[in-house]
């Protein structure tokens, strides 16, 4: 695992999270959850790069990001369609869905959780969050097309990031 600056990365971010998806996991490796979101972003805000991602508080990964100040994001390439797709379909509280994957966790210098699978890996520290409200869209028909998702706003993040 090499660590590198945040400001090496060339990945385009909307091409890595819209289409190739990504994985979201808190805890450590005694510990921890993971999920695959399709929506988040990376950017620079507050004079810092950051990630902004949204989980709803019914996700059981939800729990692991409330308890801990840090998490990853995991890019595992297009080759890992399937375990994205296990990932985002399971419950970690009902399966050991790491294991359906075919995933290996593996522990980031800073002690956190992402896998031997994993090509890029953002190590992320909460900054702020916040629940997302019906009242502060400007555009209604976006939240009507989308309202189960809009129940929580996950975090936005300070991103350490790591090329894995």
């Amino acid at each position: 695992m090499q660590q590198i600056d945040s400001t090496q990365v060339t990945d385009n971010f909307i091409s890595l999270i819209g289409k190739e998806w990504m994985l979201i996991t808190a805890g450590n490796l005694s510990s921890f959850n993971t999920m695959t979101a399709s929506w988040g972003a990376v950017g620079y805000l507050w004079n810092r790069p950051v990630a902004f991602i949204f989980v709803r508080p019914e996700r059981y990964t939800f729990e692991f990001i409330e308890r801990n100040d840090r998490f990853t994001l995991s890019f595992l390439g297009d080759t890992h369609r399937e375990a994205y797709k296990i990932c985002g379909s399971r419950s970690g509280r009902n399966t050991n869905k790491i294991e359906e994957a075919n995933l290996h966790p593996l522990a980031t210098p800073s002690g956190l959780v992402t896998f031997e699978e994993a090509r890029l890996t953002l190590d992320c520290q909460k900054i702020y969050a916040t629940p997302i409200q019906k009242d502060s869209f400007i555009d209604p028909a976006i939240y009507k097309q989308c309202l189960r998702d809009f129940l929580q706003v996950g975090n936005f993040t300070f991103c350490h990031f790591q090329e894995v």
